[in-house]
C-alpha cells in the first residue's frame, strides 16, 4: 500500500536534509529538463508513423517521481520553452517542423502532454506510490495514459501543422506500436525510485 498523503518526494527529503534546499530543488528541476532533452536525442523513425520511438515518456515519468507534482510539471514546462526558444532539444527529423512549430505539428500533442503526466505521477508520489515497486508501477501507467491520450487525441483531431489522421488512425498509428515497448520501459523503471528509498533508508539507519 502506499504511504500516507503526507509523504514526501525523494527531491524533497534530499532537500529537506541538504544547506541549500532552494538549490537542490532547481538543480532537480534543471537536471530532468536536460534529461528529457537528451532522450529526445535518442530517436527511431518509424515507416508506418509520424510519432518516432523515444525515451522521453519514461524520462518525464521518472522526473515526475523524483520531483514531485509541482516540481515535475515545472521540469517540462522548462523542457518545452527551450524547444520554444528554437534549442535543439526536440527529436532530431527531417519531416516533423522545428522549434515552436514542433508543438503544432504531429507530435506536439505528445509533448504538450509531458508537464500534465509528470503532475499526475508526481502528485501520486507524493502520496508514497513510488516508495514500492508495484506503487511505482501504478503512477508510471497513470502518467503514460495520460501521454498516450494527449498524443492520439492532436494527432488525430487537433494537429495544426499537417493534416489530422482521425482518432482511430492515432490510435493505430501512434499509441498500439508503442505500448509492448514502453510498458518493457516501464517495468524496468518503475524499479529505480523504489532502490532510492532503500538506499536511503539503509544510509539513515
Amino acid at each position: 500500500m502506499p504511504y500516507s498523503s503526507g509523504s514526501t518526494t525523494l527531491v524533497d527529503t534530499l532537500a529537506s536534509r541538504a544547506d541549500s534546499s532552494a538549490l537542490i530543488r532547481a538543480g532537480a528541476v534543471l537536471f530532468v529538463a536536460a534529461l528529457t532533452a537528451a532522450a529526445a536525442q535518442v530517436s527511431v523513425p518509424l515507416p508506418f508513423t509520424q510519432v518516432p520511438f523515444t525515451f522521453q515518456p519514461m524520462v518525464v515519468l521518472l522526473g515526475g517521481l523524483a520531483l514531485g507534482p509541482r516540481l515535475g510539471l515545472a521540469s517540462q514546462i522548462l523542457y518545452l520553452m527551450a524547444g520554444i526558444a528554437g534549442l535543439p532539444v526536440f527529436a532530431a527529423s527531417a519531416t516533423l517542423p522545428p522549434g515552436a512549430l514542433r508543438l503544432l505539428g504531429p507530435t506536439g500533442g505528445y509533448l504538450l502532454s509531458y508537464p500534465l503526466a509528470a503532475f499526475v505521477t508526481g502528485y501520486l508520489a507524493e502520496r508514497g506510490f513510488d516508495r514500492r515497486y508495484v506503487t511505482s508501477v501504478v503512477a508510471m501507467f497513470a502518467g503514460l495514459l495520460v501521454v498516450y491520450a494527449c498524443g492520439a487525441l492532436w494527432l488525430g483531431l487537433l494537429v495544426r501543422v499537417g493534416t489530422p489522421i482521425g482518432l482511430q488512425a492515432a490510435l493505430a498509428t501512434g499509441v498500439i506500436p508503442f505500448i509492448a515497448a514502453d510498458l518493457v520501459k516501464l517495468a524496468a523503471a518503475a524499479g529505480i525510485l523504489p532502490a532510492f528509498w532503500s538506499l536511503l533508508g539503509r544510509a539513515h539507519r
